[in-house]
């Protein structure tokens, strides 16, 4: 639903700026099937967790399956990195601009990786250290304990680190490359 919310489609019950604020239900509404679980994490308040440029994820968590997606989970072992999907079930409402914390200047919220976002939906990507049955021990958590998973799928980037651009971050970190 976020071509929905972006493009103002009049089928969509969110009509644009104006309608936003808190999201957690309108996405339950439109995901019918989120098939994994949440997320078991040392953060349990945001204030916890490393954000900005140059912020290290090493917290180490558990992305706990549901059982009847396990299968779903086959050949996983063999990729050292996932994207992890997720909500931000916690965000207080929305806005289309956003203050990072480094930051004392407003960006759209497109351009950031702000919380109160249209739809609150979470990236992220961790290394995958085990897998043990609907359990994977990972890297690099960012998120709350708890937190809904929506999907994982494997991590493949074939951008080099010479050809990614930063925005607005350039300006704050000296341009330095990206951690990964």
């Amino acid at each position: 639903m976020v071509e929905a919310v972006l493009s103002r489609d009049p089928r969509s019950e969110i009509r644009g700026p104006s309608d936003l604020g808190p999201r957690t239900s309108d996405l339950e509404r439109h995901v019918h099937h989120a098939p994994h679980r949440h997320v078991g994490s040392p953060y349990t308040e945001t204030a916890q967790i490393p954000k900005g440029p140059g912020a290290e994820h090493r917290a180490e968590g558990v992305l706990e399956i549901l059982p009847a997606y396990e299968q779903g989970l086959m050949d996983i072992d063999g990729f050292s990195h996932l994207y992890v999907l997720w909500v931000f079930d916690r965000a207080a409402g929305s806005s289309l601009i956003a203050t990072p914390p480094l930051d004392n200047r407003p960006h759209g919220v497109f351009a950031t990786r702000s919380p109160q976002r249209p739809n609150p939906i979470g990236l992220t990507v961790v290394a995958l250290m085990r897998r043990e049955g609907t359990k994977l021990f990972v890297r690099g958590i960012d998120m709350l304990d708890g937190t809904p998973i929506l999907d994982i799928k494997p991590y493949l980037s074939s951008v080099p680190d010479a050809e990614l651009r930063r925005g607005w971050l350039t300006a704050i970190d000296g341009g330095a490359p990206p951690v990964r």
